[in-house]
């Protein structure tokens, strides 16, 4: 299997990621950190929506795989590992070296469980 890798560049760095090892983006404001599976968190000087645009841009089609919830995360759909409505909680896992838990709202949770069973990730 080829890796495919996005790009990020910013005046002082070039970030350079294996999407596959993309667990979630945060945005923070003006912000957004990246957590990868090796629970590094990087952090970029650009906003949510921006990373939304460069994933789509650079990635097309396999973009799909990250899957925007409300206005603070973009989760990559291969580790989401359970959607518990009522305690407003998605869980991220690799079921092996990491377990993400993140407050997520009832509805979009509601949103997210639906298109994982119309999907079947």
């Amino acid at each position: 299997m080829t890796q495919q890798r996005i790009y990020f560049n910013s005046r002082d760095k070039l970030i350079r990621l294996d999407i596959q090892k993309i667990v979630y983006f945060e945005g923070d404001g003006n912000y957004t950190y990246i957590v990868t599976a090796n629970r590094q968190k990087i952090c970029l000087t650009i906003n949510l929506t921006h990373t939304e645009e460069a994933l789509a841009l650079q990635l097309g089609e396999i973009a799909k795989q990250f899957m925007r919830i409300g206005k603070r995360f973009i989760v990559n759909m291969n580790y989401i590992y359970q959607v518990d409505i009522q305690k407003q909680t998605l869980m991220l896992s690799d079921c092996d070296r990491f377990l993400f838990q993140m407050p997520v709202s009832k509805e979009a949770l509601k949103t997210v469980k639906e298109l994982v069973i119309q999907t079947k990730i």
